[in-house]
């Protein structure tokens, strides 16, 4: 047999298994978060989010955190940008977007996230866009205009747009902020103790904002309901997401990898129709075939060319 018709090894197996498995995890901030909605404010959703996904990473990641101190010390404030980027805006404000608007919305606007990435990056780095990433990012923002507008033509001529998706929107530019910032970091810190770090940063920088809105009326009242979504997303949408995505890096390699984002809008469209009754309209449909493809076609990476075979390679191969 060829090597070019083997069958996938084990570990892509079970590394595309584990990638289904991952992009649901991601999809389950979400709909967890529309769960939530008006039984735990957004801020207090946020704030515990991050307090109870710390407390479960502690054990793992703390010989890492106490080893790598100093550097952590002296990377002190850009964690909290960080922490305001990845848990403050993508945490508590799209749980303020998602008391307006549906999981299957918030999925697939939060999917352009690799869009505004490329878009940041040409703009504030310089970094080239090709034209086929070009068209991708038309594509995709046409979808997003889609979903923003509803289906309706009308209101994207009035520019009159739902404020849970302009929310939802917030984020995932932030999510974009916050991934080149991670990406330009120089930082010898391995990633669990990174991640309770950016987690316990998160937790600094939400407490006055949790405080403010605690004595704005809008305290956590920590009955079963809100117990068993506060726990959901600390799990399910942070510890188990982060672990499984970084064990598919492990199997299947970034690149591959990093396509879970693309997976996530679906797997939030099912579990938002099947535990929240959000059947899928069809400006979801028209949006969904416009945002996938479009990020598909600006991210995937471009296939190295083959290399040119040398004169005395040809004249052995024209011999064989």
């Amino acid at each position: 047999m060829s090597p070019s018709r083997q069958p996938p090894a084990p570990a892509d197996l079970s590394g595309y298994a584990l990638f289904f498995v991952t992009s649901a995890f991601m999809a389950s901030n979400v709909v967890i978060g529309r769960a939530a909605a008006h039984i735990v404010p957004p801020v207090g959703l946020a704030f515990w989010r991050w307090a109870l996904a710390f407390l479960i990473i502690l054990p793992f990641a703390m010989p890492g955190l106490w080893h790598h101190r100093r550097a952590l010390k002296a990377a002190g404030r850009r964690l909290l940008v960080l922490g305001a980027l990845g848990q403050g805006i993508c945490g508590a404000v799209v749980y303020m977007g998602l008391e307006r608007t549906s999981a299957t919305n918030a999925g697939l606007i939060y999917a352009t996230s690799p869009i505004m990435i490329l878009l940041i990056a040409a703009v504030a780095l310089g970094e080239a866009v090709r034209p086929r990433q070009v068209a991708g990012i038309l594509l995709a923002l046409a979808g997003v205009l889609a979903i923003l507008a509803r289906g309706d033509v009308d209101a994207l001529l009035r520019l009159a747009f739902n404020q849970g998706d302009l929310l939802v929107l917030a984020g995932a530019v932030a999510w974009a902020v916050y991934t080149i910032m991670l990406r330009g970091s120089r930082t010898p810190v391995p990633v669990v103790p990174m991640f309770a770090a950016n987690a316990l940063a998160g937790v600094v920088v939400l407490a006055p904002f949790y405080l403010a809105e605690t004595l704005l009326d809008r305290a956590v009242v920590l009955s079963g309901e809100a117990m068993l979504r506060i726990g959901g997303v600390a799990l399910f949408a942070s510890v188990l997401a982060f672990t499984t995505y970084q064990k598919c890096i492990a199997l299947l390699g970034p690149s591959r990898a990093g396509a879970a984002l693309y997976v996530m809008p679906l797997w939030a469209s099912l579990l938002a129709w099947a535990l929240l009754g959000e059947a899928p309209q069809l400006f979801h449909l028209a949006g969904a075939a416009l945002i996938l493809p479009g990020v598909l076609l600006a991210t995937l990476p471009v296939p190295a060319p083959r290399p040119a075979r040398e004169p005395e390679e040809l004249t052995r191969a024209s011999e064989a």
